[in-house]
């Protein structure tokens, strides 16, 4: 059945949803602040409106980069919609809750699916869609997801999405740090880089990480597909997560930050999350 999908958020994960819904024939609203995501969109095949406009499609999902956008749609709603609104983006967990019964107040269902993959993941169809919430809204996201997805899982009440996401996230990035310095390391023991990543993602440490993000890496091929800053942001918000539930001090998680803190401090928080590797070289020699 073709729906009208709504999407708030035109960035790299917008955006190749977009695209997804799109090529499975589904009619696409999408809104954005930054003019040129609109015009994009259009080119695409979507429609650019504004935000009241939005809540006319069939079901509306929400891909901003923070819990603050994601309040502001809600608060800026139409009442009484009656929509399912699904969050695909990291949110703040424990804010969750809240937004459910502010969205309640509006006739609208909050739901949960933060994606753990890449954009092009997303392009591709293989990124893990993290499902929370209550069931006849998820019922009705599930109806058209396969656009996006078959890799779903549901993982439990509305907040329970985005803790998952973040606890995987911290696996990936630190996962990604790991690699960058191995790769550091190995060259300056004088190794090619390029003869180093083919051997260790045939050695007992390679990861889906390496595979992905090595080879970026290695030919310093930054194009986001996750960018440092959405790195940064999502693992502040581990940090302060960890600190909420008892645990003052995760030490990766801080040395992580670091080298983000490294990275945007030298203008690099668009590139891809892979240009992790130029921190770690930094720190490196210093």
């Amino acid at each position: 059945m073709v729906r009208t999908v709504g999407l708030f958020g035109l960035g790299l994960i917008g955006m190749a949803l977009a695209q997804r819904f799109l090529a499975a024939g589904h009619d696409v609203l999408g809104f954005d602040v930054d003019g040129t995501r609109k015009a994009l969109l259009e080119q695409k095949g979507g429609t650019a409106t504004d935000p009241t406009s939005i809540w006319q499609a069939d079901i509306v999902l929400s891909a901003v980069f923070s819990t603050e956008q994601l309040a502001d749609i809600i608060a800026d709603a139409p009442d009484g919609t009656g929509k399912v609104l699904v969050s695909m983006s990291t949110c703040d967990p424990d804010q969750m809750a809240d937004l459910e019964r502010a969205a309640q107040t509006r006739s609208i269902c909050l739901v949960e699916a933060p994606i753990s993959g890449t954009s092009l993941q997303v392009q591709n169809g293989t990124a893990l869609l993290l499902l929370a919430g209550v069931s006849e809204g998820l019922d009705l996201f599930e109806e058209i997801a396969d656009a996006i997805s078959p890799n779903r899982e549901r993982v439990g009440e509305i907040g329970d999405g985005n803790r998952t996401k973040l606890a995987i996230n911290c696996v990936l990035g630190l996962n990604r740090a790991a690699v960058a310095e191995g790769l550091v390391f190995a060259e300056a023991l004088g190794l090619d880089p390029e003869t180093f990543l083919q051997t260790a993602l045939r050695s007992a440490a390679r990861s889906d990480v390496m595979a992905a993000k090595g080879s970026m890496m290695v030919a310093r091929d930054f194009k986001p597909l996750g960018r440092i800053v959405q790195s940064q942001k999502d693992f502040n918000l581990i940090r302060e997560m960890a600190a909420r539930n008892g645990h003052g001090q995760l030490p990766m998680v801080s040395r992580y930050l670091d080298l983000m803190e490294n990275a945007v401090g030298a203008g690099e928080g668009d590139l891809d999350n892979s240009a992790v590797l130029l921190a770690v070289e930094r720190v490196a020699k210093s």
